[in-house]
């Protein structure tokens, strides 16, 4: 694993963490408990800072980053972030999952209890409704959430990565 200071900030970490031998954290990242950063993950606070909330998963190659002196990346708990996503300059809140291949771009903010379809590209300044499936490209609302696709997808997926990365701790 790669974790790194830049300019003087260090990634802080939260109980309970799973990181990856290949996972790659540099600079201003702050992580709340119960995270896990997979394989060939990026989280890149070099430009600005990145903070995530508790029972985050980072899932393979997937990447997180911000824009310089503009956007931050803020992520709330119990958010999936999905293999080969890219999450850019944006604010996720909880209870979120962003699908496998998605772009969610610099200024968006992804309400609560929400789903970004695998493949959907969030484009700049978009603002994701709570309790919706968002899906193409640009992505735009397919459909509202009911509470059983909730605990379904969005909990069990997050609940889930808690349960893998313990078995990298044995």
């Amino acid at each position: 694993m790669i974790i790194k200071p830049v300019n003087g900030k260090s990634p802080q970490f939260g109980k309970n963490n799973f990181i990856a031998e290949n996972a790659t954290i540099v600079g201003e990242v702050t992580s709340g408990d119960d995270c896990s950063f997979w394989f060939n993950a990026v989280v890149r606070g070099d430009v600005n800072f990145i903070k995530l909330g508790n029972k985050v998963n980072v899932q393979d190659g997937a990447v997180i980053h911000c824009t310089y002196e503009k956007f931050a990346t803020t992520v709330g708990d119990n958010v999936s972030i999905g293999h080969n996503a890219i999450v850019h300059g944006c604010t996720i809140h909880d209870n979120v999952l962003i699908g496998m291949g998605s772009i969610v771009m610099d200024g968006c903010v992804v309400h609560s209890n929400s789903i970004i379809a695998a493949g959907a590209v969030v484009t700049q300044h978009t603002v994701v409704e709570s309790g919706c499936i968002y899906a193409g490209v640009p992505a735009k609302k397919v459909k509202d959430i009911s509470q059983e696709l909730i605990s379904d997808q969005i909990d069990r997926i997050a609940n889930n990565y808690v349960k893998y990365s313990g078995w990298f701790r044995e």
